[in-house]
C-alpha cells in the first residue's frame, strides 16, 4: 500500500476545512498558522538581504560579458580609432572588466575600505586606455590598459587617503607606496626598518621619510569633535584664535565705507589748496614734506603747517556732525582719501 503510486497521504489529502479541524485540535488558528508562516517568511528574506554583497553582485553581472581574442581585440580598437564605433568601444570596455577587478584587489591592502570605490576610478582609467589604444603597435591591449588604470587608481588612493592631501609632488607619490612595501620586507629579514635604513633603501633624504611617516600615521581629526565622549567642550573651543572674528570684520569694513564716503564729502566744502595737503599730506601713503608742499602750493613751511592743523580739525568736526559714536569708530576704521 505505501508503494502504491496512487496512494495519497493523509497529511496530503488534508483540505481546507480538515486543515481548520486539525488546527483548532492542536490549539492554533487557521488565521495564526497563516501570520505564523508569514513572519518566518520574513525573517527568512530578512537574512538574505543582509547577506546581499555589492562586490559579489558586480562579479556576477560582468560575467555576463565574454572574453575576447586577441584578433578581437585588435578590430574593435582599429574601429574604436578609425570610425569612432561606440558599439566597439563599450565591447571592448565590458570585456576588459575582470581586469580592473584584479588590479583593484591588489592595491586594497593599501585602502582597506571601499573595494568598489577602486573598481569604480580603475573603470574610469580604462575608458581612457580605450581612447588612447593603437592597435598598431603591436601591443596587447590588457598591457597597455593596465597602465591606465593603475595610474586611477593609485591617484585616487594618494588623493583620498585624508581630507588634507597626503601627496603633493612625484617623490611623495612613489614613497607613498614604496615606503610600507620597504618596511615589511626589512621585518622579513629581521631588520629593523628606522629612517635611516629606509631612507638608504629608498634613496631619499631621513627628513622626507620622518615626514611622510607623519603624513600617514596621524589622521584627520574633526574640530567640532567633543573632546571626550562625555564632554560638552569641542575641540575647536580650545584652539586660540589671534585674529578677529567674522562678525568684527564686517563691522569694521562697513565703519571704513561710511567714513570715507563723509571724508568725500568733505573734500568738497574745502578749496582746492585745502585739498592738495589733504590728499599730499595727510591721507597720503608716502607724505610730502611741509618744504616739499610749501614750494608746490608757493607757501612757507610754517603755513602749510598751519593749514594742515586747521584742516585736521575741521575734518574731525565734520565728521562729529555727521555720523553717530564717531569716537568709538574712529579707533577701528582705517580712512584713505577718495
Amino acid at each position: 500500500m505505501l508503494n502504491d503510486p496512487l496512494h495519497v497521504s493523509t497529511e496530503a489529502k488534508r483540505t481546507e476545512k480538515t486543515e481548520r479541524a486539525y488546527l483548532d485540535i492542536v490549539g492554533e488558528s487557521f488565521s495564526q498558522k497563516v501570520a505564523r508562516e508569514a513572519k518566518v517568511k520574513a525573517k527568512a528574506e530578512g537574512r538574505r538581504k543582509k547577506k546581499f554583497d555589492p562586490v559579489q553582485q558586480y562579479m556576477a553581472d560582468i560575467r555576463n560579458h565574454g572574453l575576447i581574442t586577441r584578433e578581437e581585440e585588435k578590430e574593435l580598437a582599429i574601429r574604436v580609432q578609425e570610425h569612432d564605433d561606440k558599439e566597439a568601444f563599450n565591447k571592448l570596455v565590458v570585456s576588459n572588466l575582470r581586469l580592473v577587478v584584479k588590479i583593484a584587489l591588489k592595491f586594497q591592502r593599501f585602502w582597506n575600505r571601499n573595494l568598489l570605490d577602486l573598481i569604480q576610478e580603475g573603470n574610469v582609467g580604462l575608458i581612457q586606455a580605450v581612447r588612447k589604444y593603437d592597435p598598431n603597435r603591436n601591443v596587447k591591449f590588457s598591457y597597455y590598459a593596465s597602465f591606465w588604470i593603475k595610474a586611477y587608481i593609485m591617484k585616487y588612493i594618494q588623493d583620498n587617503w585624508r581630507m588634507v592631501k597626503v601627496v603633493t609632488t612625484e617623490g611623495q607619490r612613489k614613497l607613498f607606496y614604496k615606503l610600507k612595501q620597504e618596511r615589511k620586507k626589512l621585518r622579513s629579514q629581521g631588520i629593523e626598518p628606522n629612517p635611516q635604513v629606509l631612507s638608504e633603501k629608498c634613496g631619499v633624504n631621513e627628513s622626507e621619510i620622518v615626514e611622510m611617516d607623519q603624513r600617514l600615521q596621524n589622521w584627520d581629526i574633526s574640530l567640532d569633535a567633543p573632546v571626550k565622549e562625555d564632554s560638552d567642550t569641542d575641540r575647536i573651543d580650545l584652539v586660540r584664535n589671534e585674529g578677529k572674528s567674522l562678525e568684527l570684520q564686517y563691522c569694521d569694513k562697513e565703519a571704513d565705507e561710511l567714513i570715507n564716503t563723509k571724508v568725500s564729502a568733505f573734500r568738497k566744502t574745502i578749496c582746492k589748496r585745502e585739498r592738495e595737503i589733504l590728499d599730499l599730506r595727510i591721507f597720503s601713503d608716502t607724505p610730502m614734506t611741509l618744504q616739499a608742499l610749501g614750494d608746490r602750493l608757493g607757501l612757507s613751511r610754517e603755513r602749510v603747517r598751519q593749514l594742515e592743523k586747521h584742516i585736521i580739525t575741521e575734518l574731525k568736526q565734520y565728521l562729529i556732525d555727521q555720523i553717530h559714536d564717531f569716537e568709538a569708530l574712529a579707533g577701528l576704521t582705517k580712512v584713505t582719501a577718495a
